[in-house]
């Protein structure tokens, strides 16, 4: 790992596990959050943690971990240092912003979409690209839950750009938007159910207002359908005319391998998996999701 720190700007639930797994690393890491709380929590494991970016230090690194409406604020505020910056998923949540996001930092700039580290997601894209179990013809996810922890945004912001990520690593591309559906209820938005595509098609559902937690994936080939049954699954599941199989797949946490990922880039490896331009039309294709459903005017 480098020697010099890595960024951290902002250390809330999320940005603690950040902080968690970059110091199991063995990477230097300095905190910027204006809450004395966050702050006090970080000092145990952070290098420095600071009340706001007036740091004389210099950086290898940024790690943008804000809400999500904050995102484009922070880019604007770091793009002028220079220094490789990862930020959380949504890169916005306006197209505008997404956009401006990329004007500003450009190659320099990555969206820490987890999901396309998950050994699991990885194996469903290797088995997508062998041509294995013959042609993709569907792929079905579901984030299920009953929580929803930000105020800045909705869960649809949330939870979507995780599938939408899965959708990516498993196709090679995000398909159009073809029709979405809003779910409602106790006078909130709490998800939305669509369909991405035609051949082949991607069919999605996201909610935070269910009783169940699920988080499963299904990729319907010509011959087979393959399923991760969920975010802790350490196995590949595949159902044929042929008989039942199972892949196994390693356990590690897909935050960690994001994350030594951004790490070794900065040390001159390959760049993370998700650019800024992937980042943009995330953002648009859940924009676009959104007014198919009849939401954001």
């Amino acid at each position: 790992m480098s020697a010099a720190p890595v960024l951290l700007v902002g250390c809330g639930r999320w940005g603690r596990n950040i902080l968690r797994d970059l110091t199991s690393l063995s990477q230097s890491v300095i905190v910027v959050d204006p809450s004395e709380e966050a702050r006090a929590a970080a000092a145990p494991t952070a290098r420095a943690a600071h009340p706001n970016l007036e740091i004389d230090e210099r950086v290898c690194g940024i790690i943008v971990a804000t809400p999500a409406t904050q995102h484009i604020d922070a880019i604007e505020q770091l793009a002028q240092w220079g220094r490789p910056i990862f930020v959380e998923k949504p890169l916005a949540t306006r197209i505008e912003d997404a956009e401006r996001a990329l004007a500003l930092a450009g190659e320099r700039l990555f969206v820490m979409d987890k999901w396309r580290y998950h050994p699991g997601i990885e194996a469903l894209g290797a088995l997508a690209r062998s041509g294995e179990l013959g042609r993709v013809r569907e792929l079905r996810t579901w984030r299920l839950g009953h929580n929803h922890a930000r105020d800045d945004v909705d869960p649809i912001w949330n939870l979507l750009p995780h599938d939408l990520s899965i959708a990516r690593e498993i196709l090679g591309y995000l398909p159009p938007a073809v029709s979405a559906a809003a779910e409602r209820a106790a006078g909130r938005v709490w998800g939305i159910a669509a369909r991405l595509g035609t051949d082949p098609l991607h069919v999605v559902e996201v909610s935070a207002y269910r009783a169940e937690h699920r988080r499963r994936v299904e990729v319907a080939f010509d011959d087979a359908v393959a399923v991760l049954d969920g975010e802790c699954d350490t196995a590949v599941k595949i159902r044929s005319n042929n008989g039942d199989r199972t892949m196994s797949v390693a356990g590690d946490a897909p935050l960690k391998r994001e994350l030594k990922a951004f790490l070794e880039y900065l040390d001159e490896g390959a760049p993370p998996k998700s650019s800024a331009r992937d980042g943009v039309e995330t953002v648009r294709r859940i924009a676009e999701l959104r007014r198919l459903a009849g939401l954001d005017g």
